[in-house]
């Protein structure tokens, strides 16, 4: 199994942990990767863009001239699709773009996603932040202490409001719990910081 350092606030070592291998050092999948971020980039794709067809177009009741004689072209509205203000051909109507995954795709996106980052040397472990109140400059202090990038991925083992929002205005920052993680987010950052607690919430959720 793969052992980490768990680092404190100011980037010292606190102790070792031992990931689990079945989650943090398997042979990554890209193909799975790959459909779970497609999927997760199709459901955020809202759908609601709109035309009109000739149907749906106010106005055009009438013959708009006499179908012989006149030397044009036949017409039968005014709102067919080749004329101004006419409906429009195979235009975009509202629609789900989105797709999901089965469970053992997703699960197995996910850890190969882990084991990615892992084997890439991007996983810092952190004993926690331990703040007090909302205050960036303590959170961008201990993001420069553990040397992290700039497109850095904080995990937290449940929803914490001080932390999201001390974190929020550091650009690159965005702070996620661990029951809302998805591979987009993982691969996307740089750095991915996971709190103790979390490592142990990854575990008992895809060991």
């Amino acid at each position: 199994m793969p052992n980490i350092a768990v680092l404190d606030k100011t980037g010292n070592k606190v102790s070792d942990m031992e990931l689990n291998a079945d989650i943090f050092d398997i042979e990554p999948n890209a193909s799975v990767m790959h459909l779970s971020v497609v999927s997760y980039l199709a459901n955020q794709r809202h759908g609601t863009q709109s035309t009109l067809t000739r149907a749906e177009v106010r106005g055009g009741g009438k013959k708009p001239w006499r179908q012989k004689g006149s030397g044009r072209a036949r017409q039968g509205s005014t709102r067919s699709p080749q004329w101004y203000h006419g409906g429009v051909a195979f235009g975009p109507k509202p629609r789900e773009y989105g797709f999901r995954l089965n469970k053992k795709m997703r699960r197995l996106a996910m850890k190969s996603a882990f084991s990615s980052k892992a084997q890439a040397g991007e996983i810092t472990v952190l004993d926690s932040f331990d703040l007090k109140e909302i205050k960036t400059k303590e959170v961008f202090g201990v993001l420069k202490a553990l040397d992290a990038a700039r497109k850095t991925l904080i995990v937290l083992p449940e929803k914490d409001d001080v932390v999201y929002r001390s974190a929020r205005n550091i650009d690159g920052v965005k702070v996620s719990p661990v029951n809302t993680l998805n591979v987009y987010d993982l691969l996307n950052c740089d750095t991915l910081l996971l709190l103790e607690g979390a490592v142990a919430k990854i575990e008992e959720v895809y060991a």
